[in-house]
């Protein structure tokens, strides 16, 4: 599995009824789309200095196939065309679960880490993967390029942020089930 997501930054002035509508007008494109586990339309808006408005979708792909059918096709030359083409953060996955009726969260938190050089990498892999299955939907994966770990988590109230682990609304979770 590849985890996989970029994100837009947006002016504070940006009217973000822009993004929702995009989601409500789109967000149906990607239900079942082949090699999707799942893919969470993430938006924020400003609500204190460090933070801006976004736009930044998360994918769970069970497939490269997949990643590469969305990246080099109709949906992704969307985006790009309306935003600019992104840097997309990739990571594998070392685990994805996935509740009943998480395609119904709310709130979404990100949280980027760097990875110390001598980290045991299995025992991180045991205590990242030790979920306490509080969340809707946890993913937890790791970059070997740049040895950045990511921890996603979908919710159905809204969790507490922080500068290193920002929280999004969700406006749309499609799945390949759908």
């Amino acid at each position: 599995m590849i985890a996989m997501q970029y994100r837009f930054p947006l002016p504070a002035d940006y009217d973000m009824a822009i993004i929702e509508r995009r989601i409500a007008d789109k967000a149906h494109l990607t239900d079942g789309f082949p090699g999707l586990l799942f893919k969470a339309y993430l938006s924020a808006r400003k609500t204190g200095p460090e933070l801006d408005n976004a736009y930044a979708p998360f994918y769970v792909w069970n497939t490269v196939e997949g990643m590469h059918a969305f990246l080099n096709g109709p949906g992704f030359a969307g985006v790009s065309q309306a935003f600019g083409r992104p840097a997309v953060a990739t990571w594998l996955v070392w685990q994805a679960r996935c509740a009943p009726g998480f395609e119904h969260a709310r709130f979404a938190s990100v949280e980027r880490r760097t990875i110390p050089p001598g980290t045991d990498l299995a025992a991180l892999r045991r205590e990242e993967t030790a979920d306490d299955g509080r969340a809707l939907a946890a993913v937890v994966g790791y970059e070997p390029g740049t040895w950045t770990l990511v921890r996603f988590r979908l919710w159905d109230s809204e969790p507490a942020a922080d500068a290193a682990t920002p929280v999004y609304a969700v406006g749309h979770v499609s799945t390949a089930s759908r």
